[in-house]
C-alpha cells in the first residue's frame, strides 16, 4: 500500500475483500494507499473517503497530505475550503501561509495585510511556504524600518544572529555592526570580551559582553570568572546582569568540580540563590566530606527541596558520619521505607529489607472484557499487533484519556496482558498505581536479554534496567537525539558496534528490531563496562552522556565514593538516569530471582582516569 499499488486488494475473492472492508484497520489501509497516490488520486474519492471514516486518525492524516497538495498543485481555492474547516486558528505557519496566498489569488488582500506582517514577526527564519506573502509585503512597502527592527530584536532574543545580520541590512549600519558584534560574541567569546574596551559602552554591547560570559562559562569557568571581574570593573553592568552572570559562573565551577565554587556560590546574594544554587552548595560539600557545613547547606534549603528523598537520605548521612548516629538511623529508618534509589540505599545502610511491597492489581474480568471490545480500544491492539506502536499508542492514549478511574486500571492490566508494556505502565502510572511490579517492571524478550547479555558479560538485570529507562520497552521509539529503539542505540554507535559483533546492519531495520537492538545495546553496555573496569555506575553514566563525558567527570586524582560521584554528575538527566536504572536493576533483580541484591553492591568508588575501580565499603 505504501508504494501504491492496490492490485492486491483488487484481486481478492469477494468473499475476502468483504472480510477485509470489515477489518477494522480498513480505513488505514486505505488511507495508506490514498496518501502513495496522492498525486493522481481523484478528489472525490478522497472526498468520500474523508467523509466516511474523518475522526479516525489515518483519515486526518490522509486529509492534511491532500490539503497540502492542493496548496502545492495551484488549487488554493480547494485548500482554502478545507483550511477553513479544519486548520484555521491551529497556528500553523505552513498552513497559514498556504490560506494566505489562497487570499491573494482571490483578490482578498484586506484580510492578509496584519496576519502576513505578524507571521513574518518571528525570531526566527520562516518556512519557506511564507515567500511569496511576504513578497507581497515587500512590493506593497508593508515592512519598512519599523518592522525589521522588530524583527531583529525577536532574532537576536532568538540567537538567529545570521538572521539578524540579513535584518540588519534593511535597517541601517550601526545594526549591521552590532548583529556582526553578536556574532564575535558567539564564535569567540574569550576574544570577544578581552576587546571590551574597543566596544562603546551601551545597553547592547552590556548585553553582548553578558552573552559573551555565559559562552565562555561552559568552555572554562575558571577564565570566565577571571575575565568577567576584569572587563566588570570597567563596564557599569545594571544589577541584574552581574547577579545573572555570578550566578551561571558560580553554577559551572561547582559542576565542573573547581577550586572556589562553594565560596563563590555562597557569595551569591539572595537574589541569585535559588534552588539550583542551594543543591550545588550542598552537593560540593558533600563532595568535600564536609558534614556540618553539609548540614548547613541542607538546613537553608526551601522546606520542599529539604524535604525531598535525596536531601533527606544525606541529611541522614551527614548526621551519621558527624557522629550522631541515633538521629540517622532514624532517619535512615523513615526513608527505608521507600521504594527508590534513596529508600533502597537507607535500608542498605540498616541492614534492611527493601520495601518492595508488590501488591497486584485486582482485575474485574467484564470490565476487561468490555473495555476490550470498545472500537478505539480494538483499533489500538490491531495498530499493536501488526508493528505499527506509534500509531496504536496515539489511538490507546486519546482513548484511556476519557476512561474512568476504575476503567483506567482495567485498561492497564489488559494492555500487559497484550504485552503492551509501555501502555500499561503509563495508564498505571496515571492513576498513581506504583505497586504492582510486574506490570511496572516486566520481563519481555526475557530469552533475548539472558542470551545477549551473556555473551556481552553483564548482567540482565542491568539490561533490563537501561531498556526500561531508556523506552519502556517500546520497540520503535525515536529520542530527539536520535537514538532508536528499546535500548535507544544511536545510528552511527549501532553500526560500529555491529561491525565488530559481526551483526548484519541494515540501519532502521536493524535498530528497531527487537532481538539486534538487545544484542547492540547489551553489546555496548558490556563495551562500556570493560573500558570503565567494570564500574556499572560509570558504564551507566556513559550510556547515556557517552564515555568521553564521563572520562572528564573522573577525579584527578584518588578515589571518590560512588554515591557522591552521582551525586555531583554535572548533567541534570544524567544523573536522574544512574539512579532510575540502578534502582530498576535492584527490582528486576528481585522480579527475575525472588534474590535482594543490594543496591550498595553495584557502587564501586569512582577512581581517577587508568586507575583500577573497585567496590566502596557499606
Amino acid at each position: 500500500m505504501e508504494r501504491g499499488d492496490w492490485s492486491a486488494v483488487d484481486n481478492l475473492p469477494p468473499a475476502d475483500s468483504q472480510l477485509l472492508q470489515d477489518y477494522v484497520l480498513w480505513p488505514d489501509l486505505r488511507a495508506t494507499y490514498w496518501r502513495a497516490t496522492i498525486k493522481t488520486a481523484p478528489a472525490a474519492d478522497i472526498a468520500a473517503f474523508l467523509k466516511q471514516y474523518g475522526t479516525l486518525r489515518p483519515a486526518r492524516e490522509l486529509r492534511y497530505r491532500h490539503a497540502l497538495h492542493l496548496a502545492r498543485s495551484g488549487d488554493l481555492a480547494g485548500y482554502q475550503r478545507i483550511y477553513e474547516q479544519f486548520y484555521q486558528g491551529q497556528e500553523i505557519a505552513k498552513l497559514d501561509c498556504f490560506s494566505l496566498q489562497a487570499e491573494l489569488e482571490a483578490g482578498r488582500t484586506a484580510r492578509v495585510d496584519g496576519r502576513a506582517t505578524d507571521l513574518w514577526l518571528v525570531g526566527k527564519s520562516q518556512v519557506s511556504e511564507c515567500d511569496p506573502v511576504f513578497e507581497y509585503l515587500d512590493q506593497n512597502k508593508m515592512l519598512g524600518p519599523v518592522e525589521y527592527r522588530k524583527r531583529y530584536k525577536l532574532a537576536v532574543d532568538n540567537r538567529e544572529f545570521q538572521l539578524a545580520r540579513w535584518l540588519a541590512k534593511n535597517i541601517d549600519q550601526q545594526h549591521v555592526e552590532d548583529a556582526a558584534s553578536w556574532i564575535r560574541a558567539q564564535s569567540n567569546p574569550e576574544n570577544f570580551l578581552n576587546s571590551y574596551k574597543q566596544l562603546a559602552d551601551n545597553e547592547t554591547a552590556r548585553k553582548q559582553l553578558v552573552y559573551a560570559a555565559e559562552r565562555l562559562t561552559y568552555r572554562d569557568p575558571e577564565l570566565a570568572l577571571a575575565t568577567w571581574r576584569r572587563v566588570s570593573q570597567r563596564i557599569s553592568f545594571s544589577a541584574e546582569q552581574r547577579l545573572r552572570t555570578a550566578r551561571h559562573i558560580a553554577l559551572w565551577t561547582a559542576r565542573d568540580n573547581l577550586p572556589g565554587a562553594y565560596e563563590l556560590l555562597l557569595d551569591l546574594p539572595d537574589a541569585a540563590a535559588d534552588g539550583e544554587v542551594s543543591r550545588w552548595r550542598a552537593r560540593t560539600s558533600l563532595r568535600n566530606a564536609e558534614w556540618i557545613k553539609l548540614l548547613l547547606d541542607i538546613a537553608a534549603m526551601s522546606p520542599e527541596l529539604r524535604e525531598s528523598e535525596e536531601w533527606r537520605y544525606w541529611r541522614a548521612v551527614a548526621l551519621q558520619r558527624s557522629g550522631q548516629v541515633l538521629a540517622a538511623e532514624a532517619a535512615f529508618q523513615e526513608l527505608s521505607e521507600e521504594r527508590s534509589y534513596y529508600g533502597f540505599l537507607a535500608a542498605d545502610e540498616l541492614g534492611h529489607e527493601y520495601a518492595l511491597d508488590h501488591s497486584q492489581l485486582l482485575a474485574d474480568e467484564d470490565a476487561i472484557a468490555a473495555i476490550e471490545a470498545r472500537p478505539a480500544i480494538v483499533r489500538a491492539r490491531e495498530l499493536f499487533r501488526v508493528g505499527q506502536d506509534s500509531r496504536g499508542r496515539s489511538e490507546w492514549d486519546a482513548a484511556v484519556r476519557s476512561f474512568s478511574a476504575e476503567d483506567k486500571l482495567q485498561a492497564a492490566i489488559l494492555a500487559d496482558r497484550w504485552g503492551w508494556h509501555s501502555r500499561a505502565i503509563s495508564t498505571a502510572a496515571s492513576l498513581g498505581e506504583y505497586d504492582d511490579l510486574s506490570i511496572r517492571y516486566p520481563l519481555p524478550y526475557q530469552q533475548l536479554f539472558e542470551q545477549s547479555s551473556s555473551k556481552a558479560s553483564i548482567s540482565p538485570t542491568w539490561a533490563y534496567g537501561i531498556a526500561r529507562s531508556e523506552s519502556l520497552f517500546m520497540p520503535d521509539v525515536r529520542s530527539k537525539a536520535g537514538a532508536i529503539g528499546l535500548m535507544q542505540v544511536m545510528p552511527a554507535t549501532g553500526r560500529e558496534v555491529a561491525r565488530g559483533i559481526r551483526l548484519p546492519y541494515s540501519g532502521l531495520n536493524t535498530l528497531t528490531n527487537p532481538e539486534s537492538n538487545i544484542r547492540l545495546g547489551t553489546s555496548y553496555l558490556g563495551q562500556m563496562a570493560q573500558r570503565f573496569g567494570g564500574n556499572p555506575v560509570l558504564a551507566t553514566a556513559a550510556y547515556n552522556a557517552g564515555p568521553h563525558r564521563v572520562d572528564r567527570w573522573l577525579p584527578e586524582s584518588g578515589a571518590i565514593d560512588a554515591r557522591v560521584w552521582i551525586e555531583n554528575i554535572p548533567f541534570n538527566e544524567t544523573r536522574k538516569y544512574v539512579k532510575r536504572v540502578l534502582s530498576a536493576q535492584a527490582i528486576f533483580h528481585w522480579r527475575m530471582t525472588g534474590q535482594l541484591r543490594r543496591l550498595s553492591d553495584e557502587l564501586s568508588l569512582v577512581r581517577a582516569a587508568g586507575e583500577p575501580q573497585r567496590l566502596a565499603s557499606r
